[in-house]
C-alpha cells in the first residue's frame, strides 16, 4: 500500500476542528488487557459513514502505513471508508456538536496483536481519542511529542514493546490522562520530576525500564493509588519526604533497585497504604517505628537488604496482614507476636537473617555487624507519629514544616 505523506498537509485541516475540553472517555465496553476486538458503531442518530477525506481516516491509513510486520493480518480490515469498522477501533458519539453526523475514534485496542512498527505523529489527528492500547506487541523508536494533543485521552498503555530513549516527554502534556502504562520497554535516563506533579494521573507503571538516577522528590507530591518503578536501575535513597502524599496511595513497588539509605519515618504517613514492596535493594538500618501505623497494610515486603536491630513488635501486629517478608537481611531479634502471625495465616519469611535459635539463619560470620553497614539511621526530631496522629489519620500533604526552604 502506497504511504500516504500527511502530516505536514493536514495542519490546516486540524486547526479547523472545534476547540476541545472537557470530555472524559466514553463507555464502549473495553477493559485494560483485553484483546483484539471489531470496531463497533455506537448507537448514534443514523450517523453517516466516515468519508476518505476525513481526517480520522487518513490518521488510521497513516497508522497501517508505520506498521512494518502484521503477522496476524490484524489491520488487514483497515480500508474503506467505514473506520469504525476496523478491527480493533471503536467509535462514539463527539462529544461536542461536528458539522457532520459521523461518529469519531474514541478507542484503540490492539494489544496483543504482535504488530511492529513505530508511532505515527498523526495518532494526534484523532483529536476525541480516549484511550490508546498497544501493549504486548513490537513498537519501537521513541513516543511523539504530538500525542500531547490528545486532550481527551485517559489511558494510554504501552507496555511491553520496544520503545526506548528517555522518559516521553509529551506524555506529561497529555491534561486529562489518568493510566500510564510504560512497563517492559528500554526507557532510560531520569524520571521527570513533572510525573508526579500531575494531578490526574492515578495509575503510574514504569517498571522493567532502564530507568536511572535518585526517585524524584516530588514522589510525595503525587495523587496517584498506584505506583510502580521496580525492574530499573535507580539509586540513591527513598525520598526523605516519602510518606506526605496524602490518604489515596495504595500501592508503591520500589523493589528490585539500587537504593540505598534508611526507610523514611514518613512512610508510616501513608495510612492506606495496603502494598509496600521495598526488596531487592540495599537498605540499612533499622526499620521506623511508624510502620505500625501501616493500618490497612495486606502486604509488605522488604526482602534482600540489609536492615538490622530487632524485627519490631508492633510490624507483626499489624492486623490487616496477609504476607509480610523480611528474609535476607540482618535482624537479630523477633517478638513472639510475630510466631503467631503462622497461627493467622499470615505468609511469613524471616529465614537468611541473624536470629539466634531460628532455621535458616545467616552463619555466625555475616552476622559480626559489619556486613549490613550502617547499623543506625538518623530520624529527624518531631517525624515519629504520636499514637499515629501526626498525619492526621489519613496522611499528609505538602511538605513537613522542616522540608520548607526559602529560594531567593
Amino acid at each position: 500500500m502506497q504511504s500516504i505523506p500527511i502530516f505536514s498537509l493536514l495542519t490546516t485541516i486540524l486547526s479547523l476542528s472545534p476547540k476541545i475540553s472537557g470530555f472524559m472517555g466514553i463507555s464502549v465496553g473495553v477493559g485494560v488487557g483485553v484483546g483484539v476486538g471489531v470496531g463497533v458503531w455506537i448507537p448514534g442518530n443514523a450517523p453517516s459513514p466516515a468519508s476518505t477525506d476525513n481526517v480520522e481516516y487518513i490518521a488510521l491509513q497513516s497508522f497501517k502505513s508505520s506498521i512494518a510486520d502484521d503477522p496476524n493480518a490484524t489491520l488487514s480490515s483497515w480500508s474503506g471508508p467505514n473506520i469504525c469498522s476496523y478491527k480493533g477501533i471503536f467509535c462514539s458519539d463527539p462529544p461536542e456538536p461536528l458539522p457532520s453526523a459521523s461518529l469519531v475514534v474514541a478507542v484503540i485496542d490492539l494489544n496483543r496483536a504482535n504488530l511492529a512498527g513505530t508511532l505515527t505523529p498523526d495518532l494526534s489527528l484523532l483529536s476525541h481519542l480516549s484511550a490508546l492500547h498497544l501493549n504486548s506487541n513490537r513498537f519501537s523508536g521513541s513516543i511523539p511529542l504530538s500525542l500531547s494533543n490528545l486532550q481527551y485521552l485517559s489511558e494510554l498503555d504501552l507496555s511491553n514493546n520496544l520503545f526506548s530513549g528517555p522518559f516521553p516527554s509529551s506524555t506529561l502534556q497529555i491534561p486529562n490522562l489518568i493510566y500510564l502504562d510504560l512497563r517492559f520497554n528500554s526507557f532510560s535516563g531520569q524520571i521527570p520530576d513533572e510525573l508526579f506533579q500531575n494531578p490526574n494521573l492515578d495509575a503510574i507503571f514504569l517498571n522493567n525500564n532502564q530507568f536511572q538516577g535518585e526517585i524524584p522528590f516530588t514522589l510525595w507530591s503525587s495523587s496517584a493509588s498506584a505506583i510502580t518503578l521496580a525492574n530499573n536501575q535507580l539509586t540513591g535513597s527513598i525520598p526523605a519526604s516519602f510518606g506526605y502524599s496524602g490518604p489515596g496511595l495504595k500501592e508503591i513497588l520500589l523493589m528490585n533497585n539500587k537504593l540505598t539509605g534508611c526507610i523514611p519515618e514518613g512512610v508510616g504517613y501513608v495510612t492506606g497504604m495496603q502494598v509496600l514492596d521495598l526488596s531487592f535493594n540495599s537498605l540499612t538500618g533499622h526499620l521506623p517505628d511508624s510502620i505500625s501505623c501501616l493500618a490497612g497494610i495486606e502486604v509488605l515486603n522488604i526482602a534482600h537488604n540489609k536492615l538490622s536491630g530487632d524485627l519490631p513488635e508492633v510490624v507483626c501486629d499489624l492486623r490487616n496482614l496477609l504476607n509480610l517478608t523480611v528474609s535476607y537481611n540482618f535482624f537479630s531479634g523477633v517478638s513472639n507476636d510475630c510466631t503467631r502471625l503462622l497461627f493467622r495465616n499470615v505468609g511469613f519469611d524471616l529465614a537468611g537473617n541473624c536470629i539466634p535459635g531460628r532455621d535458616l539463619q545467616r552463619p555466625a560470620p555475616e552476622c559480626d555487624g559489619t556486613s549490613a553497614g550502617g547499623l543506625s539511621c538518623l530520624r529527624v526530631p518531631g517525624m515519629r507519629p504520636a499514637g499515629c496522629g501526626g498525619a492526621g489519620g489519613d496522611g499528609m500533604s505538602g511538605l513537613p514544616y522542616f522540608f520548607r526552604v526559602s529560594v531567593p
